[in-house]
């Protein structure tokens, strides 16, 4: 199974299958439908927690994106975010690593999560919920950088009841080394790492046979980590493993060159050795999982497999609002001085305190 990597030092070039530029956002393989990185340097907050007035002139203030200064609005007009949205069919996974996030939902969840943090959300049957940034800072510059990911659900899973669920970062195996390697474990298994927190119940990455794998990895400049192959025992064939290099300059994966922001594709059983060239630090994001094999049919935020479901999602939306929405405002913002936190609509309440200064 393993003679393909062995025809170059250290995997070889075989353990690469195919590299692609960078499309944005990220194209992505079964069970993966989506993933974007956002990095946004918003300037000091205001009283609001918002940008001031005068910046948000000549904004087109509930469609923002991609704004030359540098932050962009997206969809909020008071504070940068997502206001209250639907989705069907599929998860999220909000992988925070800079900067805040202020969640609210249909189902009455809430929480202020970032720096580390990963929020996963699976919206089975339907929810609504509601993504705000707020400028905590009044003083500096608020920097912003996440990852958001959406991971399909099998035809089976499709419709359970949503649930959210949030893995604070204190509680993600990682690993910093003496070189400044830094590997963070949001998902599945890696040799010599503990296990980060179990999925939701009816996420597809909670069935070990998804044999899901997702991680960030920071390399500096001139060093290296390698992304061990599946040892899962089951067949890789149908296994999609990609890595989106989204941050550097150049790099070398399993002794093949890679220069700018690109998607490499890799054969899930060989070891790939990621080195970072000697002109700056390299970021990458793995993603791994199993084809779910099933068709799929997305219009915006909904996801099934077939038009009918699609058509069945709007009229239910239209019907009921995935639960109505118990909050006072379709954008909301925490109040400032409150710490990380999740309340959960069973009553359960998590609260975690703020780092002692903003992650740089």
């Amino acid at each position: 199974m393993f003679s393909a990597c062995r025809s170059g030092p250290s995997g070889g070039p075989a353990a690469v299958v195919k590299v692609d530029d960078m499309s944005f956002p990220f194209d992505c393989e079964s069970p993966f439908l989506f993933a974007v990185y956002h990095l946004d340097r918003y300037p000091p907050g205001n009283a609001e927690m918002g940008p001031g007035s005068a910046q948000l002139k000549g904004r087109r203030l509930g469609a923002d994106f991609g704004h030359p200064s540098g932050w962009s609005m997206y969809h909020g007009e008071k504070h940068p975010g997502f206001p209250k949205h639907p989705h069907r069919g599929f998860e999220t996974i909000t992988v925070t690593r800079r900067g805040w996030i202020d969640h609210t939902d249909s189902l009455g969840n809430a929480g202020r999560f970032g720096g580390g943090d990963v929020q996963w959300m699976t919206a089975g049957s339907g929810i609504n919920h509601s993504e705000m940034f707020p400028l905590l800072d009044q003083a500096n510059d608020n920097m912003l950088e996440l990852f958001q990911i959406w991971i399909n659900l099998p035809k089976r899973t499709k419709m359970v009841e949503p649930s959210f669920k949030m893995f604070w970062s204190e509680d993600l195996p990682s690993a910093h080394a003496a070189d400044g390697v830094e590997v963070a474990l949001i998902a599945g298994s890696l040799p010599g790492y503990g296990a980060p927190p179990a999925p939701p119940p009816n996420s597809y990455a909670s069935d070990p046979a998804s044999d899901v794998l997702v991680l960030t990895l920071k390399l500096p400049a001139g060093t290296s980590w390698t992304l061990p192959a599946y040892v899962g025992g089951r067949p890789t064939d149908g296994l999609n493993r990609n890595a989106y290099v989204h941050s550097g300059k150049s790099c070398r994966i399993a002794g093949q060159s890679v220069r700018g922001q690109k998607k490499v594709k890799l054969r899930a059983e060989c070891n790939a050795e990621i080195v970072a060239g000697d002109d700056g630090p390299v970021e990458v994001l793995v993603l791994q999982g199993r084809d779910i094999g099933e068709p799929v049919v997305q219009h915006g935020p909904f996801v099934g497999n077939s038009r009918e479901d699609i058509a069945k999602a709007f009229r239910d939306y239209q019907a009921t609002e995935f639960g109505g929405w118990p909050w006072p405002s379709d954008a909301l913002a925490h109040p400032r001085d409150r710490q990380r936190f999740a309340q959960y609509a069973d009553g359960r309440k998590e609260e975690k305190p703020m780092p002692l200064a903003p992650p740089a």
